[in-house]
């Protein structure tokens, strides 16, 4: 993947991210108030979403940077994390499949290793 790349996803997952949050804030308000247990999941996935979709941005600048395998690695492992930590989030608190909560910690593992690479790129470089 390119730096463009990474931009480009960073920017779409930053916007649905920005989409999400006000839906789950004023669209989701009265499903929350009937299962107030699920709400802090959804935020937590919109929370994650936008620091890694910044993080993702963020990895494009490194990989023009310090153009390495570290540096892609990281954007890469960011993009997927956003999609399985925050995606299984978002299913978990919208349809209350509880299996979600076991994947989670998966796409947690993702955005780990996303910062240890960015980490290592900036190292080696």
């Amino acid at each position: 993947m390119t730096s463009k790349n990474f931009v480009i996803w960073g920017a779409l997952f930053a916007f649905l991210g920005v989409a999400l949050g006000a839906f789950g804030t004023h669209g989701l308000a009265a499903y929350f108030a009937a299962h107030p247990n699920l709400e802090s999941s959804f935020h937590t996935g919109t929370q994650y979403q936008m620091y890694h979709a910044l993080a993702l941005i963020g990895a494009a600048w490194v990989v023009e940077r310090y153009p390495n395998r570290w540096a892609r690695w990281a954007g890469v492992l960011f993009a997927l994390g956003i999609i399985v930590f925050c995606g299984s989030l978002y299913i978990l608190s919208l349809l209350d499949v509880r299996i979600m909560g076991a994947l989670a910690p998966v796409g947690g593992a993702a955005f780990l290793a996303g910062w240890v690479c960015l980490g290592v790129a900036a190292w080696k470089a």
